[in-house]
């Protein structure tokens, strides 16, 4: 866990690829969450990639040269928010592993320090209270690999989910299980890749939910495209995007 600061009045938001090219309405969702706290938001334009898909490829090295340019145009000391636990988990743990024992270490440290994953900070940094103004509606979660096991911040994210009065939270009976996405896993091993999303789907349609939620966009790609494949008819929405529309009143507004 992020050391947890004083409320602030400004943050940083780092996007994430998949936000930028696949799920716009994540990020526009996200950001408008942390303006409704009353905080400032910056973007950064010449924020890119986290660098996650070359370090898991071990191509180090370039994974290197794209955390350089995250750390740079970053500066401290604003909190870093990101609307994926797989991204926030890259720059909280493995920059300041990529940069052990060289110079660059302490930057890399001081930039980690500052990461939070989207709900993580929500709840345990500006504490919000959710005010549910939907229709009554049943919805599963599906917590990515990163969030759960490098980020642990799932429970903060089912706490925002349980604080909308008229959704329903139905559980996963194997919720810990990988969805078969895992970056450049699913192109390298897609036979093993489409078995472990289809077990994940069964699992879905067995909670008899209308919406499968989760904080990262990559599982909601891999998970909403077998979804559609196989006519199951669940809509797969970020976090965010959820949060947003369940508490402002306007599903057309992002």
């Amino acid at each position: 866990m992020a050391r947890i600061p004083e409320k602030p009045t400004t943050v940083y938001m780092f996007g994430t690829c998949l936000v930028d090219m696949a799920f716009p309405r994540a990020g526009i969702a996200a950001h408008r969450l942390l303006e409704r706290e009353g905080l400032t938001v910056l973007f950064p334009q010449a924020q890119s990639c986290c660098g996650q898909p070359a370090f898991n490829s071990g191509f180090i090295k370039e994974a290197r040269a794209v955390a350089r340019k995250q750390i740079e145009v970053f500066p401290g000391p604003l909190p870093i928010v990101v609307p994926s636990g797989s991204c926030a988990g890259m720059m909280k743990h493995h920059y300041p592993e990529m940069f052990a024992d060289t110079a660059e270490y302490p930057k890399a440290r001081q930039f980690a320090d500052r990461v939070f994953e989207l709900s993580e900070f929500l709840v345990r940094v500006l504490d919000v209270r959710l005010d549910d103004v939907g229709p009554p509606e049943t919805v599963t979660w599906h917590t990515s690999c990163h969030a759960l096991r490098e980020m642990g911040v799932i429970e903060e994210s089912k706490s925002l989910i349980r604080q909308l009065e008229h959704v329903n939270l139905v559980e996963l009976e194997r919720e810990e299980e990988c969805c078969g996405f895992g970056g450049t896993f699913s192109v390298k091993q897609p036979a093993i890749s489409t078995a472990m999303v289809k077990d994940k789907i069964d699992d879905i349609a067995r909670t008899g939910a209308a919406t499968v939620l989760s904080g990262d966009c990559g599982c909601l790609m891999n998970i909403t495209g077998a979804l559609e494949y196989h006519r199951v008819p669940v809509e797969g929405k970020h976090l965010a995007e959820f949060l947003w529309e369940r508490t402002n009143g306007n599903r057309k507004q992002l």
